[in-house]
């Protein structure tokens, strides 16, 4: 774990191309953070409390300041089962109010039950799901140390929850994971109507850096979050025509074109999944 410098104040750290596994302790994920005079706010906790000490000891490396924020993008695991150490630390924790339903749902319990198998010794019994100290219900200006950073909602997409970061001094954006690179998207429940309109939104910013949830940050944003945008068309193009011309699933799939997307990490892992989301998701909007 080797934090890359950004702009003047931010960092992130940036997790394997990789499924979560008891080799790489969960770090499967992106974290940033910003670096300010009167403290540190970061950007989303890891995929486990030991990587999240890691990272508190890499952020204590640049600056004697506390961590006294962290901003989740999103509340999926491989973001969020870091965060007790920072709450232990004295952060407080900031989320968009869309994820409020799941954390207190059996989907969270049960994820967590299953990681603490899955992910031994990393994930176990000590760990924890930690609700945030604040819920947001829109936009807001995030000051620390006279540094400000704009908490932006833009779900439901990837997640009802998600929120970009966007450090606007500095033309700094963390995306969380409505924005991968260099492998497939999980798209899970996603909406991905939405997914694409909120990357055109990203996009909009202007930002001269965007920090994915997933991948290497990228200094143009527009050639590089175009293949997750291209995929997620595909996604529900495909699926779309199969679903309005009631064509079975299994059928479909296998008849879809995928060449463009194959080769790309985890699409073995993601891609089916993905797009079985997709026909239920274009099912219902041809309703």
């Amino acid at each position: 774990m080797s934090p890359q410098q950004v702009s003047p104040s931010a960092w992130f750290v940036q997790g394997a191309s990789a499924l979560g596994s008891p080799a790489n302790q969960n770090f499967i994920s992106n974290a940033g953070f910003v670096i300010t005079p009167a403290g540190v706010v970061l950007v989303d906790a890891l995929g486990s409390p030991a990587l999240a000490q890691r990272l508190l000891a890499e952020i204590r490396k640049l600056t004697p300041q506390p961590v006294t924020h962290v901003v989740l993008t999103h509340y999926h695991a491989d973001h969020i089962y870091g965060l007790q150490v920072f709450k232990a630390a004295g952060a407080k924790v900031i989320a968009h109010r869309g994820a409020r339903d799941y954390l207190a749902s059996d989907t969270a319990r049960l994820r967590l039950e299953a990681s603490r198998g899955e992910l031994a010794p990393w994930i176990d019994a000590s760990t924890q799901l930690v609700a945030p100290d604040e819920w947001l219900d829109g936009p807001r200006d995030l000051v620390v140390g006279g540094v400000t950073l704009r908490l932006l909602p833009a779900g439901p997409a990837h997640t009802p929850e998600d929120l970009l970061i966007w450090l606007p001094a500095e033309k700094v954006l963390f995306a969380g994971d409505l924005a991968f690179r260099g492998r497939i998207p999980f798209v899970g429940q996603a909406d991905s109507r939405r997914w694409i309109d909120a990357l055109d939104q990203i996009l909009g910013l202007g930002a001269e850096v965007v920090v994915p949830g997933h991948g290497p940050l990228t200094r143009d944003a527009r050639a590089d979050l175009q293949l997750t945008r291209d995929y997620l068309v595909h996604l529900r193009r495909v699926m779309g025509q199969a679903a309005k011309n009631l064509e079975p699933w299994e059928g479909a799939y296998r008849a879809a074109d995928w060449s463009r997307f194959e080769h790309l990490p985890l699409f073995q892992a993601a891609n089916r999944m993905n797009a079985y989301n997709t026909y239920l998701l274009m099912e219902q909007e041809k309703d």
